[in-house]
Order: C-alpha cells, then sequence, then structure tokens
C-alpha cells in the first residue's frame, strides 16, 4: 500500500509540525508519492509501543476452562490494541507456580498462538515472560520456552506472601486463589509452603539464570521493586529494567543507577496507584519514568497522555514519548517509536477534538479505521 498522509499536524522527533508522510512498502518514506489521503484537522502521531500488558487474558480465558482455541482471541485482541492506537504490544504472559492463566501451561499455549497467529496478524505481537523467583525446579522448562518461542524480554516476580507464611498464617484470598487455579486450597498452600522455604537457594539460582539470559541478548527486569536494595540486586544480575517501582525511593535508585523505568498508565488515569503504591503521575513529574504500559487495560495509555495534557502536567508531544519513542528504546527497537524515513509504517490517526483515534497503521497496512477519518481515506 502507498499512501501519502497530508494535512495533519505530525508529530515528528523534534515536535508537532507540518508536513506529508509518505508510506510505502511498510516503511516510512520522504513525501510519497502514493494515494494523497487529507487529514486536515487530524493529529498524526508514532504508533504505540505497548512495553507491558496482560489485557489480553480475557480474550483468551473469558471463563475458566470455557475457551481452549486462542484463535479467535488473538485475532479480537489484535482488534482492541488497533483501536486504542497499539501497533506494537509486548503480552506480558506469568510463568508461575500460581497456575491457571499464570501457569507454565498457559505461558506454553500462548506461545504457540501467537507464532501461529503472527503471519496474519498486522500488528506486532510480542511475549514478555514474567518468571515467578522461587520456582527453580522449572527455570529449565521456562528457559526452553524462552528460546522455543523467541521470548526476548523476561522479568522477574515474586507473588508469594512471605509474611503470612513466615508467621504461619494462611494467606488471605487463598481459597479464591486456590480455586482459580483449579486446586484445593489446602495442596495449594502447601505449593506456596515449600517454594517460600526454597528462599535461601533462590539468590543463587536467579544469578546463574540471569547470567544465561544475558548471553542470549534477552533484556531482563524485575516488577514491583518497593526498596532500594530490591533495585540494586537486580541491577547488579542484569535486570536493567524497573516495571512499577512501588516506592519514591526505589524510582530513585533506578534512575541514578541509570535503569529503564516503566509506570502503568491506568495508575496515571487514576490519578493514583489502585494498590496504593506511589502515584505515576508524581514519578512522572520528577523525571523518574521511561515509558508508559497498558498494564491490565489498552485504552489506558492513550488516555494517561490526553489526560496530562488537559491537566497542564504534560503536552502531548512531551507524554507521546512515553507510549513510542520511549518504550521503543527500552525493548531495543529501533526501527520503530517515531516518524522519520527508513522506519516502520506503524502510524496512528487521533481526532483532538474528540480524542479518540481514527485510524491505525501498522506495518503499512491499516489495521483499524472509523468514522470521518474512514472517508478521509475512502475519498
Amino acid at each position: 500500500m502507498e499512501l501519502r498522509l497530508d494535512g495533519a499536524r505530525v508529530l515528528w522527533p523534534d515536535g508537532f509540525g507540518p508536513g506529508a508522510v509518505g508510506v510505502s512498502g511498510g516503511v516510512i518514506v520522504e513525501g510519497g508519492a502514493g494515494r494523497p489521503v487529507d487529514l486536515s484537522g487530524f493529529d498524526l502521531l508514532p504508533g504505540i509501543v505497548d512495553i507491558h500488558g496482560d489485557g489480553f487474558e480475557r480474550h483468551l480465558a473469558p471463563r475458566r476452562g470455557a475457551l481452549r482455541d486462542a484463535d479467535h482471541g488473538i485475532v479480537a485482541l489484535e482488534a482492541e490494541l488497533a483501536g486504542n492506537g497499539i501497533t506494537t504490544a509486548v503480552l506480558a504472559q506469568f510463568y508461575s507456580w500460581e497456575g491457571g492463566m499464570r501457569g507454565p501451561e498457559a505461558a506454553a499455549r500462548l506461545a504457540g498462538a501467537v507464532a501461529e497467529a503472527r503471519a496474519r496478524l498486522l500488528c506486532d505481537l510480542r511475549l514478555q515472560l514474567r518468571l515467578e523467583t522461587h520456582i527453580i525446579d522449572a527455570y529449565p522448562e521456562a528457559e526452553a520456552l524462552i528460546d522455543r518461542a523467541g521470548i526476548g524480554y523476561v522479568v522477574f516476580n515474586d507473588h508469594l506472601p512471605h509474611a503470612a507464611l513466615s508467621a504461619g498464617k494462611r494467606p488471605p484470598r487463598l481459597t479464591g486463589q486456590a480455586l482459580k487455579a483449579g486446586c484445593n486450597p489446602d495442596k495449594y498452600l502447601a505449593r506456596m509452603q515449600a517454594l517460600h522455604d526454597m528462599g535461601p537457594q533462590v539468590p543463587g539460582a536467579l544469578t546463574a539464570l540471569a547470567a544465561r539470559l544475558a548471553a542470549k541478548g534477552i533484556r531482563m527486569g524485575s516488577h514491583d521493586d518497593a526498596t532500594v536494595e530490591t533495585r540494586e540486586w537486580y541491577r547488579g544480575i542484569g535486570a536493567g529494567i524497573s516495571e512499577f517501582p512501588e516506592t519514591r525511593d526505589a524510582a530513585e535508585a533506578a534512575r541514578q543507577g541509570g535503569d529503564f523505568i516503566v509506570m502503568g498508565a491506568p495508575n496515571v488515569v487514576r490519578g493514583a496507584s489502585h494498590a496504593g503504591k506511589i502515584s505515576a503521575r508524581e514519578v512522572i513529574e520528577a523525571g523518574l519514568c521511561d515509558a508508559l504500559a497498558s498494564d491490565y487495560h489498552y485504552p489506558a495509555p492513550l488516555r494517561a497522555v490526553l489526560d496530562m495534557d488537559m491537566l497542564g502536567i504534560l503536552p502531548l508531544e512531551r507524554g507521546w514519548r512515553f507510549l513510542s519513542a520511549g518504550p521503543a528504546q527500552g525493548l531495543g527497537l529501533t526501527d520503530r517509536g517515531r516518524i522519520a524515513p527508513g522506519l516502520r509504517a506503524d502510524l496512528v490517526i487521533l481526532d483532538p477534538a474528540t480524542g479518540q483515534v481514527g485510524a491505525t497503521i501498522a506495518g503499512g497496512r491499516i489495521a483499524y479505521l472509523r468514522g470521518d477519518c474512514a472517508a478521509r481515506f475512502m475519498g
């Protein structure tokens, strides 16, 4: 498809300005000699690179055990991504003792489904493996999946309720979590206790695993850093991405150490963390953020930057970097995140009057088109 997109306010690498954007052969070209499309009154921005999102779970398992075929779910997922201006999506899949949608079997199914669907997709879907630190015995299988599926981004999590387990108490919400995973609550508690007891072995095993992953060029991060010591420890084993630091101290430690910092866009939209942690707006205003992620809600990245612009926290042209150039840099994707000749033609056409996406172009192909913007394309 060859297009010449004229008349829009374009977000160039140095800010908004006029100009024509050409699309040819899946990449952005200077000017362009393709079919002209008048986008007067619209904004033209780089496609959103979602560095971490787990909102896909409802597409693949709307009810526990109800659907086994992930194919139609992947198609529906792509439609939602494109409708929200997301052209590259990192699907944050757990590899955890928690079971169910977070278990190793679910991770393998998702990897297979994405691989099978990839040739038919317009948006670029990638995988992140969220590896629970205490499942040491499962490290070899997790590493094999990483190799087999070509997963380039691994984040370390620890969701064990250590305080309760150390005190010999029954953790809150245990029964609900166990039933959700299809497990007897008593057996689930025994599983958690056994993993908790392996704590002294975790640092050595995780350090060795991280060294192997680093040797393969895999990016690594940690999730929900609460303390300076935690962030520094993970940096020491090569996990240079800090996802959703929970405190100002942890975020500042990440910045001082040169780490890449990701915050959740829903936190920005809410104005505060739903879990009572640090406000993402505070982190952004302090210069302690490099990228915003959808986390659990795909509409949130676009809404977050529009809200910050409206509230005078950050103008759109600066806020958009948290959705495009920033996350692309964090993932090492040098072929996207900006509007410049030679880069992937990943573009979002936005109606500034309504804040709605009029069209999304992914890899030079139209992935989403609606309303007045559709009329412009159809002439």
